[in-house]
């Protein structure tokens, strides 16, 4: 019997998923830290990816609790040997684990005692009974059962469909997946760079002679831009990627696994999407308006799409639920930047789109061509720094 009768495949992911919940919930009773989940960010998705990929090394009986197995039920063809598309999109998570271990620990956030400025926020504004509930609910178990969906693209590929060898998609796929976590490490490393810029230029401000001054040498490739007093002083990063989106960290990340969702959906063997011809789709369009006008057809064209689009959703449903953590999340954080940096963050949430680069660029049209030129140019002085123009 599995752990609360669930599917085989589940068993011991969910084990680790309570384990991890009551874990990092006690222990933020016991430290006064809620971050202890945000430290653990890092390495589950990759240990849920891996016990997917790496079926055929587990044994097929747990001798106790927590210890990983693949049961039989899982069938024989899963676990006597490995899918090569869930070996790698294994090896993409690794990488993106690297990338994101890398980036907490220079920031110190693998230190106990450090805690997500967000949740010290929180504490001060919510009663402590109401934190304690959020706490329980959404920092530790919500975000855990978060972390255990990201694990499961790789069970589709490992368990749902043949081991067969990579197709096209496979390659392309990773290809961008490789550029996405190119482009979010050079995020990371600007905004690195531009806080150590902006501590740097207080400390000078201030006359503490100890302070080290900022050296761009310090910093990689892509992240030694010209920073300026103005970007110190305005508080927040607006320069690289930053200029393009208002976070581009968190929009790589989402596509990170929206392509890691999307392996196992685009590859030809299924479950996969539909992959409809032209000659197939206009059909298939004219009998869904044909159902819709037509009363007796409804309920058949009803059931025919909730048996279609309810599987699509169970496989997109861990892109869907990262998505919608980030932008709940990124709100909060925003609300908080823009308390502390009233007019300047105001220009550039008017002026920069929060993840696409496509909103940045309307942003831009309406601003020239429908607020005017002076509105335009105190936009960008704002965020910015140009000079501002008589």
């Amino acid at each position: 019997m599995t752990l609360f009768n669930l599917p085989p495949y589940l068993d011991w992911p969910a084990q680790l998923c309570l384990f991890s919940t009551l874990a990092t919930y006690v222990a933020s009773i016991v430290t006064k830290n809620a971050s202890q989940v945000d430290r653990l960010w890092t390495f589950l998705p990759t240990i849920y990816t891996a016990y997917y990929a790496l079926l055929p090394l587990l044994p097929n009986a747990q001798p106790f609790m927590l210890v990983p197995y693949a049961p039989k039920e899982l069938g024989w063809s899963t676990v006597k040997d490995f899918s090569p598309r869930a070996l790698l999109m294994f090896s993409l998570v690794s990488t993106w684990m690297c990338r994101l271990s890398y980036n907490t620990y220079r920031r110190g956030l693998f230190n106990l005692k450090e805690e997500d400025y967000r949740w010290a926020v929180l504490r001060k504004q919510i009663p402590t009974w109401l934190f304690h509930v959020v706490n329980l609910s959404f920092i530790a178990a919500i975000q855990n059962i978060l972390l255990l969906l990201l694990g499961q693209p790789t069970h589709t590929a490992s368990v749902l469909q043949p081991h067969t060898a990579l197709a096209l998609s496979d390659y392309a796929l990773a290809a961008l997946a490789l550029v996405i976590l190119a482009l979010e490490f050079t995020a990371d490393n600007q905004q690195y760079a531009f806080h150590a810029y902006k501590h740097a230029y207080f400390a000078k401000e201030k006359g503490i002679a100890s302070a080290k001054a900022y050296d761009p040498k310090d910093h990689w490739p892509g992240a030694r831009l010209a920073w300026t007093p103005d970007d110190a002083k305005r508080g927040f990063i607006t320069r690289g990627l930053w200029k393009y989106v208002r976070h581009p960290n968190f929009s790589c990340e989402q596509d990170f696994w929206w392509i890691i969702t999307l392996f196992p959906l685009l590859s030809p063997s299924a479950p996969n999407l539909p992959h409809l011809s032209l000659s197939e789709l206009l059909p298939a369009i004219r009998t869904t308006i044909t159902s819709i006008l037509n009363p007796a057809l409804r309920q058949t064209l009803i059931e025919s799409l909730r048996a279609t689009l309810l599987p699509l959703f169970y496989h997109l449903l861990p892109a869907i639920a990262l998505s919608g953590l980030f932008f709940s999340s990124t709100l909060y954080t925003e609300a908080i930047s823009s308390s502390k940096y009233p007019e300047a963050y105001a220009a550039y949430q008017k002026r920069v789109g929060m993840f696409a680069p496509t909103v940045t660029f309307t942003k831009g049209l309406r601003l020239k061509f429908l607020d005017g030129v002076k509105e335009e140019k105190e936009v960008e002085r704002l965020v910015w720094g140009a000079v501002k123009e008589d």
